[in-house]
């Protein structure tokens, strides 16, 4: 089991926010979606640009801000075209007031995904 990166308090994001983090080298964005957080890459799979500048549409979707395909949150998979390559998502650990990532692991609700 790799060792968990703690990135915020909980506070410091608000609800139906995204932002981007720099964890361990790799470009994140970490969303909280009604108190839930999420960690998914930061970089569109269609085109060079950064989710975190996109816009979360339809409760829990990112827009990207190029072309604005979209991708489901929790679960990193493509919604709409141009996107058609699912998001990597990562393992969010709630530590009271605060939250950590799992870089090595992925989110559960990923791996519900058929």
């Amino acid at each position: 089991m790799s060792q968990p990166v703690w990135i915020l308090n909980k506070n410091e994001l608000s609800s139906g926010s995204v932002r981007r983090f720099d964890v361990c080298g790799n470009p994140l964005a970490v969303y909280n979606l009604d108190g839930v957080f999420y960690a998914t890459d930061d970089g569109c799979t269609h085109a060079t640009a950064s989710l975190s500048e996109g816009e979360i549409v339809d409760d829990d979707c990112i827009a990207c801000p190029v072309h604005n395909g979209t991708f489901h949150i929790p679960t990193g998979q493509a919604m709409s075209f141009p996107c058609e390559k699912a998001l990597r998502t990562y393992k969010v650990i709630d530590q009271g007031d605060s939250v950590a990532i799992d870089i090595h692991a992925e989110a559960d609700a990923a791996s519900d995904v058929i």
